[in-house]
């Protein structure tokens, strides 16, 4: 019993370091093959910025509007994503006593073979809701577009996952148990409600998704013999998304256990720029790539990843600072995003989720867009039926 729970504890880290020890860097070859988004970007007509370019404030016909862009994407584009909603209701401080409902949506691939914990998930996040004031208010960067950039990457690497998983099975993997744990990772992309405070930021006026959920994944138990015991140990790392859009971002490596992983980045941004690849200017994204050991202060932004930090799980936050000048202005618009910067943004993600997942060798380039290349795309649907978490 002693040696079990001592497992327990000691698995976390042993799979993070078996993840960082498994990341391979894709080839050229592979980053000119990840399409750009083009016109999807588009801020008028875009098929995926477009329709999330509005006020979206929990509980209100926009949030619903943006939920079933959201959701409706997944389920016509990529029907092999599985899609479950965790919901919830809080009261806040400016509305009283009325419960405010919160909706946050997950969307996760596994390998065919994949049972019930015994799959560890790349977790991409980004909130989807929108602050209350100043009125009108629409967060381009907070965090319309970077929940555009995830459903991009979710595009862009879904006919990798499957010719991946397809060769991996005519190996015979998957026939015979868990052999190997790189066998058995999956991918979620999950978008929060609720991040932003109604008034003021208070531990209770904020991230009542992420609260949410971080609490149901922490007490939804797998089966007793599993690899990972519950929904939240299934996260391999929390990669967390927000205020990007604007030009010259610079953003810092905010914690020393996923430090490793911020490297990667940072080198992925060089492989762009030195094949050409990304339009934006400026320079580097990631200045604190030389980081020295005794500059860790344990200083971090208040966000989503809170929630799931305080329960151990290892996380990569990916914002900058200082933030946009137009950080909770209303002209925090599609106006104002730097579309060469967003456009770029959506490129590193995949390419960062590519080289995770090993998709190296997997990725084909897309028919009329791919890196290097100026692109034009389309449009958006509706949906009714809904699963729950």
């Amino acid at each position: 019993m002693a040696v079990f729970k001592l497992w327990r504890y000691a698995l976390p880290l042993l799979l993070l370091l078996s993840q960082s020890n498994a990341y391979t860097r894709i080839s050229n070859d592979s980053i000119r093959a990840i399409p750009g988004p083009g016109d999807d970007f588009n801020i008028k007509n875009g098929k995926l910025l477009a329709p999330i370019l509005q006020p979206r404030v929990p509980g209100t016909p926009g949030s619903i509007k943006v939920q079933n862009h959201l959701i409706d994407f997944f389920k016509t584009t990529l029907p092999k994503w599985d899609i479950a909603l965790q919901n919830s209701t809080s009261r806040t401080p400016a509305t009283g006593e009325k419960e405010i409902p919160f909706v946050n949506l997950i969307m996760s691939r596994d390998p065919p073979w994949a049972t019930v914990g015994e799959v560890s998930r790349l977790t991409l996040v980004a909130h989807y809701d929108s602050k209350l004031t100043p009125i009108d208010f629409i967060g381009a960067t907070d965090s319309a577009a970077p929940c555009a950039m995830l459903m991009h990457a979710a595009r862009s690497l879904d006919s990798a996952l499957t010719r991946k998983w397809e060769a991996m099975q005519a190996e015979g993997v998957g026939e015979g148990g868990f052999d190997n744990i790189e066998d058995h990772k999956g991918i979620q992309i999950i978008f929060l409600d609720g991040e932003e405070a109604f008034v003021s930021w208070t531990d209770d006026d904020s991230l009542y998704g992420a609260r949410s959920l971080a609490a149901e994944m922490e007490s939804t138990f797998h089966p007793a013999t599993s690899t990972y015991h519950n929904q939240l140990s299934s996260i391999s790392l929390f990669v967390l998304l927000d205020l990007l859009g604007a030009a010259g971002p610079r953003v810092p490596s905010y914690f020393k256990t996923t430090h490793w992983a911020y490297k990667k980045l940072a080198v992925l941004e060089q492989h762009f720029r030195d094949l050409s690849a990304f339009h934006s200017s400026g320079g580097p994204w990631f200045p604190d790539f030389n980081k020295d050991e005794d500059r860790w202060m344990g200083g971090m932004i208040q966000d989503d990843h809170v929630p799931f930090m305080a329960r151990g799980v290892e996380v990569l936050h990916i914002i900058p600072t200082p933030f946009p000048r137009v950080w909770h202005q209303v002209d925090d618009d599609g106006e104002h995003l730097d579309t060469k910067t967003v456009s770029d943004w959506s490129l590193l993600i995949t390419a960062f989720a590519a080289e995770w997942m090993d998709l190296d060798g997997f990725l084909e380039p897309a028919e009329s867009s791919r890196v290097g290349k100026e692109t034009k795309p389309d449009e958006s649907h509706r949906v009714q039926g809904r699963t729950e978490l």
